[in-house]
């Protein structure tokens, strides 16, 4: 999940990069890349609808 964590930020060391590819497995990291853009997605649905509600965007 760290790994799909930094690559969503687009930061990653070579070195951890390349310790990355010979360590994971790509089904996992797809799992978790969707996973995590599920998430992402979700914060940011809560969070327009916290602006809307609170009127500040009227």
């Amino acid at each position: 999940m760290k790994a799909v964590a930094w690559s969503f930020f687009g930061v990653r060391k070579s070195r951890d990069y390349e310790q990355d590819v010979a360590q994971l497995n790509p089904v996992h990291v797809i799992i978790a890349g969707v996973i995590g853009a599920i998430v992402f997605i979700g914060v940011l649905v809560l969070v327009v609808n916290w602006i809307i509600a609170s009127g500040v965007a009227t």
